[in-house]
């Protein structure tokens, strides 16, 4: 009985020992966090939720590439194309991209067809809504449960799309949109190994940036072209009269590719090297922190546009490939300030992005030679300058050519071939 005493005692005192820590050192918001984590984690499911149905993983021997047929695109005819996504909210940034490329082919001729890939049984009247309204796409979007109509060309946009475009059995050469490397979305396991299955179905790979095609090609094998980032210089530009007295960091906690934790100290180290220069956040809502700043959250493009008017520099990290803030910062003569990285530097590829070792002092420094720079002005008149040239219609155009190259330029096979080329069950 005695032991048993002293065991609680032992942990009573460790844990008020912790607790006066924690109080000295966090207060009580602190220790409030920590209590709300721990009960999350508690409560959570055991089991992962994973963005592909299991009976699609299952049917999918990627071993085994079957044939399929490719129909030919008769003079005069429209390409008809099958995008398979999955439903998605406004402002996402690869539902973004991928909406300017198909309403570009609509407007050259092709017939698009969106097709939801719903594991999560999302509202499909909600999202239909979403696509029409927001991103403006006025075409058929039909469920992925039942079936596909034959076509062209069929297109993966996510790695868990890929397994229900790799078991169809519609007409159309396959495509995977790939707009980064899903396994680093990540740790190493279960998830990370059935997203890099998919560069082994034999799609070819329409890549948003070289860096994506390089990787695909060198490491899996894959066909791979590439589309180089527009530029949207109707919403984001210079604005004249802007009186610049900021920076600005692109903030996104819930997704660790964007670099949340690292960007963080760099802000704090910047602010305690220049309490004087304001300081904005846009992305997701901040909260309390040990310095000064702006609070923006969620904005919409314009806004967003006159918070870039307002800084010499912007943080924007990316631990894969690059998101489309950079070239929005440099639209808006806002210099970007990115971890130094191959794949940052062949997707960007302009001479006014700042790069810097990836760790907090030195993309601190980065920020603040920028905000102290004498002639500013020349190099954002400069920075914005270079990107007008590069619009989303040049990469809609190299989408075009990529499809129609490869649909136009391939022997096809016949049904009948098609047939012999499948697994028994299949047939």
């Amino acid at each position: 009985m005695s032991s048993r005493i002293e065991k609680v005692q032992l942990q009573f005192g460790r844990g008020c020992r912790q607790f006066r820590k924690l109080w000295a050192t966090e207060g009580a918001f602190g220790i409030t966090d920590r209590m709300r984590r721990a009960a999350a984690e508690s409560l959570a499911p055991k089991s992962v939720m994973m963005p592909v149905d299991r009976a699609d993983v299952l049917a999918a021997n990627v071993s085994h590439t079957p044939q399929v047929v490719v129909p030919d695109v008769a003079p005069g005819e429209p390409v008809i194309v099958n995008w398979v996504t999955i439903p998605a909210g406004p402002k996402a940034g690869g539902h973004t991209t991928m909406y300017r490329i198909v309403k570009y082919l609509e407007a050259h001729g092709y017939t698009n067809r969106i097709y939801f890939y719903n594991v999560y049984r999302a509202d499909h009247r909600y999202y239909e809504s979403i696509v029409r309204d927001y991103y403006d796409f006025q075409g058929q979007v039909a469920s992925l449960e039942e079936g596909m109509q034959d076509a062209h060309a069929v297109v993966a946009t996510s790695w868990g799309t890929a397994y229900p475009v790799f078991n169809s059995r519609c007409t159309g050469k396959r495509f995977y949109f790939v707009q980064d490397f899903e396994p680093y979305f990540y740790p190493v396991g279960t998830l990370s190994l059935l997203a890099e299955n998919t560069y082994h179905m034999g799609f070819h790979a329409i890549t948003a940036g070289r860096w994506l095609a390089q990787k695909l090609s060198a490491e899996f094998g894959m066909s791979a072209d590439s589309f180089e980032f527009g530029s949207d210089t109707s919403r984001y530009h210079r604005l004249q009269g802007s009186k610049r007295s900021g920076i600005v960091f692109y903030a996104r906690p819930e997704a660790p590719r964007r670099g949340f934790e690292l960007g963080m100290m760099a802000i704090q180290a910047f602010a305690a090297r220049r309490p004087e220069i304001n300081i904005h956040f846009y992305g997701d809502k901040m909260g309390r922190l040990p310095f000064r700043f702006v609070d923006h959250g969620r904005v919409a493009p314009d806004e967003l546009n006159q918070i870039y008017n307002l800084c010499h520099a912007g943080l924007s990290l990316s631990l894969t490939n690059v998101s489309l803030v950079p070239h929005e910062m440099l639209a808006a003569g806002c210099i970007p300030v990115v971890n130094d990285a191959d794949h940052n530097r062949i997707v960007l590829n302009n001479p006014y992005v700042r790069y810097a070792p990836p760790n907090p002092v030195a993309l601190a420094a980065e920020l603040e030679a920028l905000v102290t720079m004498p002639d500013f002005e020349s190099l954002s008149r400069a920075a914005a300058a270079s990107v007008r040239s590069g619009t989303w219609d040049d990469a809609g155009a190299a989408v075009d050519a990529i499809l129609r190259r490869n649909i136009g330029s391939r022997s096809q096979p016949t049904r009948a071939e098609v047939c012999e080329s499948l697994p028994p069950s299949t047939h």
